[in-house]
């Protein structure tokens, strides 16, 4: 049994309860990015935050992406869409395109799509070699060891959904005329690969789980779910970071007020 197998997809939360939890949430988060900003607190500037986000496709990325900067000013986080590399971009090593959109102290940066590419699609799809990418699993967790050595909180999140769901949101992506756009054959082809897929993702989990950068899998298969369950990986990723570091934070406004 793989990690996917172990995750509980009947997690689900109401409209309302999701709203409050991430009107909660959203708060200590703001409190949070705005301390490591070093805008308020001690003005120091605090470790880097870079949260990843994989998933399959329609797993939610884009709306957890959403309610996750939402209680944030915009000019305090950077977020930066990944799609296949341009001819350019090929010509350097694949990490190479990713360096830009890193935070440095006391920034944020969310990235939809990864390095972790190199170990998912152009593994399945073969457009790296399996040396490059049998070589790379070691390459990304050196890269992520340097930048987490460096100070930086890496928060690695898949958002993991049923391929009964997938189906589903595909189908209703199809049929809504503001949302037919982010379904393409090439997703309708993904789907008739997902055991390669399943094999390349629990081998990913595996051999760059690490103590600096662990895996946090999302159940998915509740948006409502996932949107507040990704505000609190973050949250505890950020307060455990923080706390490894001795940099100070301040208690949570509602626990400050009692």
């Amino acid at each position: 049994m793989g990690r996917l197998d172990e995750v509980d997809l009947s997690l689900k939360l109401s409209r309302k309860e999701q709203d409050r939890l991430l009107a909660l949430h959203g708060t200590r988060l703001a409190q949070l990015r705005l301390t490591l900003a070093g805008l308020i607190g001690s003005g120091a500037l605090g470790p880097p935050l870079c949260v990843l986000f994989e998933g399959w496709d329609a797993g939610g990325k884009g709306g957890a992406i959403k309610r996750l900067v939402g209680p944030l000013d915009a000019r305090h986080v950077r977020v930066k869409q990944f799609a296949a590399p341009s001819p350019d971009e090929k010509r350097h090593h694949y990490l190479h395109r990713f360096v830009p959109a890193l935070p440095g102290w006391g920034g944020m940066a969310v990235l939809d799509r990864t390095w972790y590419g190199r170990v998912l699609v152009e593994r399945v799809e073969g457009f790296a070699t399996e040396e490059q990418w049998q070589r790379s699993y070691g390459e990304i967790d050196e890269f992520e060891r340097m930048l987490a050595e460096d100070g930086m909180i890496i928060v690695k999140l898949f958002l993991h959904i049923s391929a009964d769901e997938q189906l589903g949101r595909f189908e209703r992506r199809r049929e809504d005329p503001l949302k037919v756009w982010k379904l393409t054959d090439e997703d309708w082809r993904n789907r008739e690969k997902r055991p390669a897929y399943e094999a390349a993702l629990e081998d990913m989990f595996e051999r760059t789980g690490t103590d600096q950068a662990p895996w946090r899998i999302v159940p998915a298969e509740s948006k409502r779910y996932a949107r507040v369950h990704v505000m609190q990986e973050v949250i505890a990723a950020i307060e455990e970071g923080c706390a490894q570091q001795g940099f100070a934070l301040p208690a949570p406004l509602e626990a400050a007020a009692d």
